[in-house]
């Protein structure tokens, strides 16, 4: 069996010189660079890319008075301390200075620069006990068991946000074939590693959380893990596939991480 929590390639993605958006402030230490109203993959792909520029500037300490830059469906949100920002413009408000130290960094000639897609695997075992709403996802689709399985495992996917608990991932966007509501009652309690699908997308839980997405299977790979460096193993602009794995195998990669 093959190491399927790798790396798989990085593929290439458009320049951000080709991004467009717009400034809204969100209280006073934080401004949210929109790209647009309606969700669509291509503007959560733009915003997960000038997020993730966003990151690297930040990190080479290129953005001063910055704290904390992320990554949502089709925004990003850039914290900072008023009092370091306008000291980098003076005579001008905090909030138009950090407007224009985030527009000339990512003008920059090396921000400009095509950026990489991060693509991994992530097994998941679709045995009946990991799975206990497949037969009513089948049912709702229309479709059989197999077929929903083949359908949630068929293609890449993109991790469109990072949201609601550490390392929760936000995955889509499934085939048309797999369009089903959340549930109508939710689950006080979802097993970690548990995989839930509703609107065409899938969730990953983190941790023992509560939850109303339909579990289609688990996978034993750890979601977020605190002394790891990121802890999140997934992050907005990521892409992966997820593979169909045995019991055996699932347990055996449990193992392997829980060492």
């Amino acid at each position: 069996m093959s190491d399927l929590s790798c790396i798989l390639d990085e593929q290439p993605r458009a320049p951000l010189s080709t991004v467009k958006w717009h400034f809204e402030p969100c209280g006073d230490r934080c401004v949210i660079l929109i790209f647009g109203s309606v969700f669509s993959i291509d503007l959560n792909r733009q915003a997960a890319s000038v997020g993730s520029q966003l990151r690297t500037l930040g990190a080479h300490g290129q953005l001063p008075g910055v704290t904390d830059v992320v990554s949502a469906m089709v925004t990003v949100g850039v914290h900072y301390s008023p009092e370091s920002i306008a000291s980098l413009f003076p005579g001008v408000s905090p909030y138009e200075s950090i407007c224009k130290l985030v527009t000339e960094r990512l003008k920059d000639s090396h921000s400009a620069a095509a950026t990489t897609v991060t693509r991994l695997d992530i097994p998941v075992c679709y045995d009946p006990e990991y799975a206990p709403d497949l037969e009513d996802i089948a049912q709702a689709c229309g479709l059989t068991t197999n077929e929903v399985i083949a359908a949630h495992s068929a293609d890449w996917l993109d991790v469109l946000m990072v949201g609601f608990a550490p390392g929760h991932p936000y995955i889509g966007m499934h085939d048309s074939a797999l369009s089903l509501p959340r549930r109508a009652t939710p689950r006080t309690l979802v097993k970690q590693g548990s995989i839930g699908i509703a609107n065409r997308q899938s969730v990953i839980y983190p941790a023992d959380l509560p939850g109303g997405w339909n579990l289609i299977g688990r996978t034993p790979l750890p979601m977020f893990s605190p002394l790891s460096q990121p802890p999140c193993l997934l992050q907005g602009g990521d892409q992966i596939r997820f593979v169909s794995i045995t019991r055996h195998e699932f347990d055996l990669l449990a193992r392997e991480n829980t060492k």
